[in-house]
């Protein structure tokens, strides 16, 4: 039987373990996040190590070449591949992520500024990995407001009870 209480509204809930702090790599949680959000989910993103500094105030997200084979940009009408040698010359890191953030604000794609607003609109629970915090001796005042402290235990517990789990 159908419960009235909760009909047209989603139960499930997802959370996602973001780990690297990249501009290519942080587009997937966000947007699964907000995607999930817009969806009625209840959405919990844990961060940790290098995904950690997606929630400073101050971002200052880049990308690299290198370690990062399938990298193809679209240049003079073509789909040119990044080779990883190319990542080891002077400014290159720096030239890609200008490209990228070019190119998407080309296409229209919202910014990671924007999509961290979004989700922080949106109710999602951004959590701050407490020894991440203080391996890398960042303050809980470098974060934008409204981010939570907690360790493994509790993305585990948060992971435990989700009916979809990510970790990137």
């Amino acid at each position: 039987m159908l419960d009235k209480a909760n009909e047209g509204s989603n139960s499930k809930s997802m959370s996602i373990i973001a780990t690297k702090g990249t501009l290519d790599w942080a587009y997937p949680p966000f947007i699964l996040g907000t995607t999930a959000a817009a969806m009625d989910m209840k959405v919990t993103m844990f961060f940790t190590f290098y995904g950690l500094g997606l929630l400073k105030k101050e971002l200052n997200l880049k990308m690299s070449t290198l370690g990062n084979p399938a990298m193809e940009m679209p240049m003079f009408g073509m789909h040119m591949a990044m080779p990883n040698i190319i990542g080891g010359f002077p400014g290159v890191d720096k030239g890609v992520t200008m490209m990228m953030k070019n190119l998407m604000a080309k296409k229209g794609i919202a910014s990671i500024e924007d999509l961290r607003e979004a989700a922080v609109e949106s109710d999602v629970r951004l959590i701050a990995c407490q020894m991440t915090l203080d391996l890398f001796e960042i303050k809980d005042t470098d974060l934008i407001d409204g981010v939570e402290i907690g360790g493994a235990a509790t993305a585990i517990e948060v992971a435990a009870n989700s009916d979809i789990n990510y970790y990137m």
